[in-house]
Order: C-alpha cells, then sequence, then structure tokens
C-alpha cells in the first residue's frame, strides 16, 4: 500500500481512504493476513488515526477486515452463507443441527422483548442460550425468551439448569401448534456476552434477527439472534423470507 494523496479527495477522507485501502487488500494481500499496525498505517497514508480508524471500522462493517483478540486486523475470508429463511414454519429446534443448546435460566428479560410477549414485569420467562455453528465456526448466539406460560408441562426439577434444561424448554414449547412466524433484521452491536461466544470484540457490528413464534392468536416465544456482521450476509429471496447466503 502506497501513500496517497487525500487532501484533494471531494468525499470525506477516511471514506477515500476506505477505498485506497479496500483495493489494496484485494491485490497486496492474502486472507488471514495481518495489516499493519494503526500507527504504521497512518503515517503510511498521512492521515490521523481516527480518521484511519473510520476507514478500518467501515471495512470491518463491510466484512472486509476482523479485528481478533491478542492477533490484530486480519483481512477476512469470504461471508458465508447461512440460511435463517421461515419456509418451513417450525419451532426452534426442529431439526436444526447448527444450533446448540448451551445454557437456559429464569433470566432478567429486556423491556423491548416484554413488549413483544405482551408479558408483565417480574414474570416467569425461561431464557434459552443457543448457539449456531457453521463449518466449525460460531456465526451466531440467540437469547430464546419462552413464558412459562407458553411451557406448562416443563418440570425445573427433572432438568434444573444446564443445556439439560434447554432441551427440556425446546422440547414443550414443540408441543404447541405453531400457527407461523415474523422476523426482522437490523444492525446492532455485539455484547459482552455475545462477543465473548463468537470471538469478536464488544461493541463489534452484528445483525440481529429478531423472530416472533406465533401460536394459539398470541406470542408463545420472542428469538433474539446476533449473527455476525463480518461473515454473514443477507439476501432475501422470492418467497418473501429472509435469507443469509454467500
Amino acid at each position: 500500500m502506497g501513500t496517497t494523496q487525500l487532501e484533494a479527495a471531494p468525499e470525506p477522507k477516511y471514506w477515500h481512504l476506505k477505498t485506497v485501502i479496500s483495493e489494496a487488500l484485494d491485490t497486496d494481500f492474502a486472507v488471514g493476513e495481518i495489516l499493519p499496525n494503526e500507527r504504521e498505517l497512518a503515517a503510511r497514508f498521512g492521515v490521523a488515526r481516527a480518521t484511519l480508524r473510520q476507514a478500518l471500522e467501515q471495512l470491518e462493517l463491510e466484512g472486509r477486515l476482523q479485528r481478533r483478540r491478542g492477533v490484530g486486523t486480519t483481512v477476512a475470508p469470504p461471508r458465508v452463507g447461512v440460511d435463517v429463511s421461515t419456509t418451513q414454519h417450525a419451532w426452534p429446534g426442529a431439526g436444526e443441527e447448527s444450533w446448540q443448546a448451551v445454557d437456559s435460566a429464569a433470566d432478567t428479560t429486556p423491556a423491548a422483548v416484554l413488549r413483544l410477549l405482551d408479558a408483565k414485569p417480574g414474570e416467569t420467562v425461561h431464557a434459552v442460550r443457543r448457539l449456531r455453528v457453521t463449518d466449525g465456526t460460531p456465526v451466531a448466539a440467540e437469547l430464546l425468551y419462552v413464558p412459562a406460560g407458553s411451557v406448562p408441562g416443563l418440570d425445573p426439577a427433572a432438568a434444573p439448569e444446564g443445556p439439560a434444561r434447554a432441551r427440556a424448554v425446546l422440547r414443550e414449547l414443540r408441543q404447541l401448534a405453531l400457527d407461523g412466524q415474523d422476523r426482522s433484521v437490523e444492525l446492532g452491536s455485539a455484547r459482552a456476552d455475545d462477543a465473548k461466544e463468537l470471538d469478536r470484540l464488544p461493541g463489534s457490528p452484528v445483525l440481529v434477527v429478531t423472530t416472533r413464534y406465533l401460536s394459539g392468536g398470541r406470542t408463545a416465544a420472542v428469538s433474539v439472534a446476533t449473527y455476525r456482521a463480518d461473515t454473514c450476509r443477507l439476501t432475501f429471496g422470492d418467497s418473501g423470507d429472509l435469507a443469509m447466503a454467500s
């Protein structure tokens, strides 16, 4: 990457710098290669480190770069395809080999999720944590919120905690008749617990997929799944379902 004159560029400096670095990634670097440190890059391009950080953050958001703990900033591999379509209209855990049940607890439920569930503060809601793995790499962390009223047959004594309890909640949930589901997607920042499971830094860009599962004319469960924005991209198929594809 050679020195580039940025002063005459019509767009913001960081945006022009992002374009220059992106072109260099295509020609001068291999997937997984570590970029020089910020001080060296800033000096090479004659920009302030704040400008450089803006460019690098944008490239990370676009999936061109990855920040890895103890390693630094590396060139990202192509985004992987991960299907999240609703064509099968199935409950969570039904034939989903890529999802692993991690834990379950009566957790504090965010106010936004309580509104989706039409639940009151203090109402018992089971929080099932799952991890989605593709080709051996974690790509998503999910919290599935299930009100106690949706799983009345759950026996806490039979599976008091951990993955066994998570599987028990999912098993009971599948006893209900699924009427349908709706889904929304938004850009977000990785929380500390999600970042740890996904091998990301807290605050890294993520895609948050929120799904409401409907049964008996009400919301029976809400899933909040956090996908790595650097390894996944979203597409919409002809059916209107949401999918992730390479």
